[in-house]
C-alpha cells in the first residue's frame, strides 16, 4: 500500500507549494482550513471542524472493528518575511512557512488519500489530526478539548527539515525511544525602578542595572543548581528598556525561554527564575513581576511505539536510511508532547537537508526550505505505520 505514495509525489509537491503561499499564524487559519477540507472532500474523507480554532479531525473507517490510530500534522506558520526567492514564496507579507508545517500537512493529506482508497484493508480507524498553533504551543490542547485522541490506541507525528542535524542526508528517517525533544516555556520579567536623570542616578532606582544582575543570576542557576548530566537551558531572548541615553527609565522587560527533559527540572527552573528576579530587584531597591507562560512538556516517545515505527520505516526505506538512536535529544520543543501525555506513540523526524538544493538551513530562518523529493517518504511511512497497526 505504501508504495502508492510514490505515484502521488507530484501531487504532494503541488499541495505543499499551494500551502506555502498562504501561511497563517496561531489558532485561526481560515485559508489553510479551507484548503485542507477541500482536499478531504475531494478524497471522500469524512471530517469534523474544531470548536475553538481552525483545527480539523478526519476519519478513515470502513466500519470494521479494531484499534484506532491517530496521525498528526501541524498547519501554522511563523511571523517571518520570506527570502527564499522561490516562485511559490509566501503571498502573505511578514508570514512564512519556515518550519515545514506546509510539508507536514501535505504528507498527511497524501497518506490520508492512500489509506482511504484502501480502507477495506484496514481493521479499525485512522484518525487524521490537522492541528493549529504548534508554534505557540496552544493548538494541541485545543485538539484534546475536541476529543482528538479520545479512544485512540496510538498516535504518531513527523517533523521534516534539519531539526536534529543538518548533516543528516535528505530522505533519512529518525525515530528513537524516550525523550526526543525538550519542554519549551516562555517567561517574562518586568523590572520596576524609579526613573531619573542620568546625571544623578542616586535620585532614582536603575532598572537597567537590576536587569543586568538578574541576567547574570539566571546564568548562575544553570551553572550551579542543576546536574550537569541533565540538559537544561535558560535563554534570554529579549531585553527592552529605556528611550534616551541620559535618562534612567522606570521599567525594563526581560523575556526568555526554558528547556528541560523532565518535569521536575522544568518546574524548578520556573521557581528559581522568579525567586532570583524578585530578590535581586529587592536588593537594589526595585521590584520584579514574574510571569511563566507555560508551553509544552518534554516529548517522550513510548519505547514500543518507537521501535514499531522504526521497523515500519526500515521496511519502507531500508536500514541505511533509518536512524533509531541519536547521541542526544533535541532541545527544541513540540506540543505533540500533549498527545503523548494521553496516548502511547512516537514523534519522528524526516531529514530534508540537501546542501546542493540549499535546503540545509535551520528552521525559523527566512531562507528555510525543504528538499521536496522526500515528501512521498513521509506519506509512505505514515501509511505503513497505520496499515501495520490496524492489521
Amino acid at each position: 500500500m505504501y508504495n502508492k505514495c510514490k505515484d502521488i509525489q507530484n501531487e504532494l509537491v503541488g499541495m505543499r507549494r499551494d500551502l506555502h503561499k498562504i501561511p497563517e499564524l496561531g489558532l485561526e487559519l481560515p485559508l489553510t482550513q479551507k484548503y485542507v477540507t477541500d482536499k478531504l472532500k475531494e478524497y471522500g474523507i469524512e471530517y469534523t471542524l474544531n470548536e475553538g480554532d481552525s483545527g480539523i479531525i478526519a476519519y478513515i473507517n470502513k466500519g470494521k472493528p479494531g484499534k484506532v490510530i491517530a496521525l498528526r500534522a501541524d498547519m501554522d506558520a511563523l511571523p517571518i518575511t520570506e527570502e527564499t526567492g522561490v516562485d511559490y514564496s509566501s503571498t502573505h507579507n511578514g508570514k512564512m512557512h519556515a518550519c515545514g508545517h506546509d510539508a507536514h500537512t501535505s504528507m498527511l493529506l497524501g497518506a490520508g488519500k492512500i489509506l482511504n482508497e484502501n480502507k477495506d484493508k484496514l481493521n479499525g480507524e485512522v484518525r487524521l489530526i490537522f492541528q493549529t498553533g504548534e508554534e505557540i504551543a496552544k493548538g494541541a490542547p485545543v485538539m484534546l478539548k475536541n476529543n482528538a485522541v479520545e479512544g485512540v490506541d496510538a498516535v504518531f507525528g513527523t517533523h521534516i527539515g534539519t531539526i536534529l542535524d543538518r548533516t543528516i542526508p535528505a530522505g533519512t528517517f529518525i525515530v528513537c525511544p524516550g525523550p526526543v525533544m525538550a519542554s519549551f516555556d516562555r517567561f517574562v520579567i518586568t523590572i520596576k525602578g524609579k526613573g531619573c536623570h542620568g546625571s544623578t542616578p542616586e535620585k532614582g532606582v536603575d532598572p537597567i542595572n537590576i536587569a543586568s544582575h538578574v541576567v547574570l543570576g539566571l546564568e548562575g542557576i544553570i551553572a550551579r543548581e542543576f546536574n550537569a548530566n541533565e540538559p537544561v537551558v535558560i535563554t534570554i531572548g529579549k531585553i527592552q528598556g529605556g528611550a534616551q541615553y541620559n535618562i534612567i527609565p522606570e521599567t525594563v522587560l526581560i523575556e526568555g525561554t526554558t528547556r528541560a527533559f523532565n518535569e521536575d527540572n522544568r518546574q524548578k527552573m520556573a521557581k528559581r527564575i522568579g525567586e532570583v528576579a524578585l530578590h535581586t530587584a529587592e536588593a537594589f531597591g526595585g521590584t520584579a513581576d514574574f510571569v511563566m507562560d507555560w508551553g509544552a512538556p518534554p516529548v517522550v516517545n513510548d519505547k514500543d511505539m518507537a521501535d514499531f515505527a522504526g521497523k515500519c520505516a526500515i521496511e519502507v526505506l531500508g536500514e541505511k536510511d533509518v536512524i533509531t538512536r541519536v547521541k542526544a535529544p533535541n532541545m527544541g520543543g513540540e506540543d505533540f508532547a500533549f498527545y503523548l501525555g494521553k496516548v502511547p506513540g512516537a514523534f519522528m523526524f524526516l531529514s530534508s537537508a540537501n546542501p546542493e538544493k540549499k535546503t540545509d538551513y535551520p528552521h525559523h530562518c527566512s531562507v528555510f526550505n525543504i528538499d521536496e523529493d522526500v515528501l512521498w517518504k513521509g506519506s509512505a511511512i505514515f501509511v505503513k505505520i497505520a496499515s501495520e497497526f490496524l492489521k
